[in-house]
């Protein structure tokens, strides 16, 4: 099937709303998509949150009406050009003008998105050739397009693609509530009291992909698929597994505008040992320990992210003449855990308890190693940004850390960073052991930093994987 039109329908898209690796995917994707010759879209809400200097450069098109049901609700239509790229913005108040993105309405409000997509799709007169929606606010599209949208001529040729980026959150609601709201084939769930949009999206998408190869694998088994594994395993014929990739444009030690100091692959090392001094100092270390090993995290704190284990083995670590510095919020008895430890190891660990971007971006370039010890992990993105500035990661081997980070091999000088298997502290713990005796002998450590700047992971390489999925159908 040869492809041209793709249009994408998302929750979030980077930069105008997001709050994790599914913004940044939609964000970055569908500019590499049209750069190789298709004609890329996108939709989402017209959340409160999006900025002003967003808004005010958007084109209002106009208005339809859209139906859930009984419900018959105004639907604006706004358009923005950004990066070669047309993204078409749904206004409605009573769904999106809401405090936060996400909140006791999400059902209803992205059944809305999910239905408008098709209206305001034929409002623009924009014929996709497949409809690739992501996660489980948009799973309905799938069975939408498969069982009544089907019948409209103007979706005549149209196919869905369905990607997972994190199949913990499905999306569970009512049964009885959602047909109150969307067209579905009612005698098709007769038997269950609730409907999950993750598996509408699985069921009914002519493919059905995740944001890495070995997370496609493990989510069909029961240690990953959170329910899902049993349906997973009738339908996986389609499933298959596409790595992201990262935006090089905006992840570059050569051009960060967040970072103290840029440097290129030439001067690698220079650079990365002004940043790390530069840190130190704007976070307080001491000046006497610049020649310390830098130990960076940036996560969510959640024990999907593993820091638990971090946690269970930071005194220990800290003992062995290492600095660390941790970026992030989450859990609540993880935050005050770890700002215990700040409290009484001031002098060698800072935890900042919060999202800051620029923080984030000088920690990637200062950093000897970083930490990414994931229960589970769809793809990542830290592991990938690191490589490209040189600071070798130490992760779980799981998800798309398993399929990007190579655990070095001293006897022939293969590998990108360091790796451990069984999700336990010891493991973690003498895996960054290891790492940190590596450390010490500079030519060994250098080459596992030139190894991963070899990587290339952009967006490129996705597209075209993504390219080659589309015209499979």
């Amino acid at each position: 099937m040869k492809v041209s039109k793709v249009l994408m329908v998302s929750a979030e898209v980077e930069p105008f709303a997001k709050t994790g690796g599914l913004g940044d995917v939609v964000g970055a994707l569908p500019q590499a998509l049209n750069k190789i010759g298709l004609d890329c879209r996108v939709i989402m809400p017209l959340y409160s949150q999006i900025d002003e200097k967003y808004r005010s450069k958007m084109t209002y098109l106009g208005y339809i009406y859209v139906d859930l049901k009984w419900r018959h609700q105004y639907c604006g239509i706004y358009m923005l050009k950004k990066d070669d790229v047309y993204y078409y913005f749904i206004d409605n108040e009573f769904y999106y003008h809401h405090e936060t993105m996400y909140d006791q309405m999400d059902t209803e409000k992205f059944a809305f998105l999910d239905m408008a997509a098709f209206h305001v799709t034929k409002f623009i007169k924009f014929k996709p050739d497949i409809i690739h929606i992501h996660d489980w606010h948009t799973g309905p599209i799938a069975a939408l397009l498969n069982d009544y949208f089907c019948f409209d001529p103007f979706f005549k040729n149209t196919k869905s693609v369905y990607t997972i980026h994190n199949i913990a959150y499905q999306g569970i609601a009512d049964k009885s509530f959602v047909l109150d709201l969307l067209p579905l084939n009612e005698a098709k769930y007769q038997n269950s009291n609730v409907i999950n949009f993750m598996a509408l999206g699985i069921q009914y998408a002519y493919k059905v992909n995740t944001v890495s190869p070995t997370y496609a694998k493990e989510i069909l088994t029961d240690s990953y698929g959170e329910g899902m594994q049993y349906l997973l395993r009738d339908e996986k014929a389609k499933v298959v597994g596409i790595l992201n990739g990262i935006n090089y444009e905006l992840y570059n030690p050569q051009v960060d505008k967040y970072i103290d100091f840029k440097y290129s692959k030439r001067d690698i090392f220079v650079g990365k040992k002004a940043n790390k001094e530069a840190l130190l100092t704007q976070l307080g270390f001491n000046q006497n320990d610049f020649d310390k090993p830098l130990i960076g995290v940036v996560s969510r704190l959640a024990s999907q992210k593993g820091m638990d284990l971090l946690l269970n083995i930071i005194d220990r670590l800290l003992d062995q003449n290492v600095n660390i510095v941790l970026l992030g919020s989450g859990n609540k008895q993880l935050e005050d855990s770890f700002a215990s430890v700040s409290n009484r190891r001031n002098n060698c660990f800072k935890a900042i308890l919060k999202f800051d971007n620029r923080l984030a971006h000088k920690i990637y370039a200062s950093c000897d190693m970083f930490l990414m010890p994931s229960a589970f992990e769809p793809c990542g993105l830290a592991q990938l940004i690191c490589l490209k500035y040189g600071t070798v990661p130490i992760v779980r081997s799981c998800g798309g850390l398993k399929d990007s980070i190579v655990s070095y091999n001293k006897y022939n000088n293969v590998g990108n960073g360091f790796s451990f298997d069984n999700y336990n502290s010891e493991d973690f713990y003498n895996t960054i052991m290891y790492a940190i005796s590596l450390y010490k002998d500079k030519k060994i450590w250098h080459r596992i930093i030139q190894n991963g700047l070899k990587d290339d992971f952009s967006w490129t390489i996705s597209a075209n994987e993504y390219k080659k999925l589309y015209e499979s159908i």
